[in-house]
């Protein structure tokens, strides 16, 4: 052998000749590397072991596996990186590496239609985001935006993997920067089936829909012991982060779910009103109402005293096909109405006051609800149906100090930028700014219709009397008796 110079004298570390070397190991047979990969298959379905799961059970939930068996359409899903392994050395890491690495991610279909997934999972590692998890992760959302398709996202966790320090942290900001590109591009759902805490709560308050179970889900920033040796102050689990304070108290959840079943539902079923990327229109299904029916229940539907209070609910029903509404936020800002519907068949995102309730008045929870759901349904090409009965924005010092103006404007400028189609109905009270606000011919609607019972005007007869007719009601001898007849 010739050496280079300057290399020195070449000297092998081993003998090299054949009759020095071990036996070569015998290669595997095919049938033992399928035999294998069966193994790892199986093994891989219950990564964190069978008692793990059964824990899992006993506290009312399913695994990772059986909540996306539940989702997709039978035998559609495909596993992606399901022997994917965390590389971590410390704290004993090494010595347990679970597949999968705590999240099932893959594609399927929803009604035939594809759709990308990751399922944490909660018996392995307490469902805790390292690096590998938030790869797999990042992997399938990548997907989803290359291959225009809904993302949902099954959050069950403890949260950041402490093993894995500023990694798994760094975990969570690659996927918070994926879920803001993908916003308005593909739908994004979210459902919180188990512990959600800290940064990890980001990612659902970014996505277009979140689905809480009853007592098995929690959200929040911070928890009951850290605010206790902060604050002070005691609360359960469920007062800070359970389903229905998010439902009802903050706006985080759009959908409450009775168990893990009826949220797997709940995501299908509102898939069936979206399409799948913003470049698509929403499916479109054979309508069994037929769209030039009348109904006569809609008559006197509508009180004739513009102070007695009606459900919403009801007009939008016997409007739509089928009776059928789909209500977004059902529990929060419920002076304003959100769902989804269909008309001869075809999705229409719907947006009503409601009488019932603050007497329909607007206000910032209402505005911000409204706003979003807009602006959500122009995003994806879903037609905005708007129900008016509006007396004005809520008076009073506590919505003014917090930014009614500022929240108001968010509704007007929503339905102002909204290039979809756009059909108003006013059913009764159309007052003052809110008027205007509520998708006005103004604000270029396609079509205003107006109610029998319609009244359109800068503020309602009481208030409009001691406006304009003050002096004379003054003058007179009865004011109370004077000002009713001009309200007449």
């Amino acid at each position: 052998m010739r050496v280079p110079a300057g290399w020195g004298s070449y000297t092998p570390d081993v003998a090299t000749t054949d009759e020095h070397l071990p036996p070569a190991a015998a290669e595997p047979t095919v049938q033992e590397r399928i035999e294998e990969l069966r193994r790892r298959r199986s093994a891989a379905r219950y990564p964190g072991g069978k008692d793990a799961a059964k824990k899992q059970h006993d506290r009312g939930k399913l695994t990772a596996v059986e909540r996306l068996e539940i989702l997709m359409d039978h035998g559609s899903f495909v596993e992606t990186d399901p022997f994917a392994l965390h590389r971590a050395h410390e704290f004993g890491m090494e010595k347990r590496r679970p597949p999968g690495d705590g999240v099932v991610t893959g594609y399927g279909t929803i009604d035939g239609r594809r759709v990308f997934v990751a399922s944490q999972d909660f018996t392995v590692f307490g469902g805790s985001m390292g690096e590998v998890q938030a790869q797999k992760i990042c992997k399938v959302m990548d997907l989803a935006m290359q291959t225009g398709s809904p993302f949902i996202q099954i959050n069950d966790s403890g949260g950041a993997r402490i093993q894995e320090g500023a990694a798994s942290l760094a975990g969570y900001g690659y996927i918070f920067e994926r879920n803001v590109r993908a916003s308005g591009v593909i739908p994004q759902i979210s459902l919180i089936m188990g512990p959600c805490a800290g940064g990890a709560v980001y990612s659902p308050a970014i996505t277009d829909f979140v689905v809480m179970v009853k007592e098995t889900s929690h959200m929040f920033i911070t928890g009951p012991d850290v605010i206790k040796t902060v604050t002070g102050e005691e609360v359960t689990f469920e007062e800070l982060g359970g389903a229905m304070t998010h439902a009802g108290k903050s706006g985080v959840a759009a959908f409450v779910a009775e168990d893990d079943e009826d949220a797997l539902r709940r995501a299908r079923y509102l898939l069936s009103f979206l399409p799948s990327n913003n470049l698509e229109d929403p499916p479109a299904y054979a309508s069994t109402d037929d769209p030039d029916r009348t109904d006569d229940g809609l008559t006197g539907l509508v009180p004739d005293s513009p102070k007695e209070p009606y459900d919403m609910h009801e007009v939008i029903r016997r409007v739509v096909d089928d009776g059928e509404f789909l209500e977004v936020f059902p529990f929060w800002a419920m002076n304003v109405v959100t769902g989804f519907a269909r008309l001869d068949g075809r999705s229409v995102g719907v947006v009503a006051n409601q009488p019932k309730v603050l007497a329909g008045t607007l206000d910032i929870d209402a505005s911000e609800k409204a706003s979003r759901f807009v602006r959500f349904c122009d995003a994806f090409n879903i037609p905005i149906l708007t129900f008016v009965d509006v007396p004005g924005f809520l008076p009073g010092t506590t919505q003014e100090f917090n930014g009614i103006i500022r929240h108001g404007a968010k509704l007007l400028y929503a339905y102002a930028e909204a290039t979809v189609p756009r059909m108003t109905v006013i059913t009764r009270k159309a007052y003052g700014g809110a008027y205007v606000v509520m998708n006005s011919k103004h604000l270029r609607a396609d079509a205003s219709f107006a109610w029998p019972t319609a009244e359109i005007a800068v503020m309602g007869a009481e208030g409009a009397v001691n406006i304009v007719f003050r002096r004379e009601i003054e003058r007179t001898a009865d004011p109370a008796r004077k000002s009713s007849q001009l309200v007449e």
